[in-house]
């Protein structure tokens, strides 16, 4: 059943992504950026690490996408204008795009001739028990340098909004 719905959302994944680049509305574009966040949640779901897929929906699919329509919409932006592209780019493009992705695969098969089998369920470092012990462990010290910085970037907004007031 894991592989019927990795293929699932893999694909949705790959039409959603298609559509972020094909749609002329830039709010239809962010809403399918959107749908490719949340499948991605998904395949890491499957995959065992359900911190990360947490992360994913929170942070990207969340935060970052709320960021995305915001600024999309203070700047006014209408739909794209299509311009009738020339037929010798439609003549080259798509050949050259199969010819692009028959290399790629060519390329990555020959560099990985024995890859290794992905098994649902047996990646066990994105809990939140692994990731909780790894940050606060091995990765202490990165972690406080950045809390450190974050706080002076808050004191630095803070003291120019205030600034501003006056």
């Amino acid at each position: 059943m894991d592989p019927i719905l990795f293929l699932i959302f893999a694909a949705i994944a790959v039409v959603c992504g298609i559509n972020v680049v094909l749609q002329t509305h830039p709010i239809a574009s962010a809403l399918s950026l959107i749908c490719v966040m949340g499948s991605l949640a998904v395949i890491y779901l499957l995959l065992g690490a359900q911190f990360i897929a947490a992360v994913q929906v929170i942070v990207y699919a969340g935060a970052i996408m709320v960021l995305f329509v915001f600024t999309i919409m203070l700047l006014n932006a209408g739909a794209e204008k299509k311009s009738a592209g020339s037929l010798v780019s439609r003549a080259v493009g798509a050949p050259a795009l199969v010819a692009l992705l028959g290399f790629l695969s060519y390329v990555l098969y020959r560099a990985f001739p024995n890859p290794l089998a992905v098994r649902f369920g047996d990646f066990t470092l994105g809990t939140a028990e692994s990731v909780g012990k790894a940050v606060f462990t091995t990765y202490l010290l990165p972690f406080e340098i950045t809390s450190v910085l974050v706080l002076i970037a808050i004191l630095g907004a803070v003291l120019l909004a205030y600034k501003e007031l006056d």
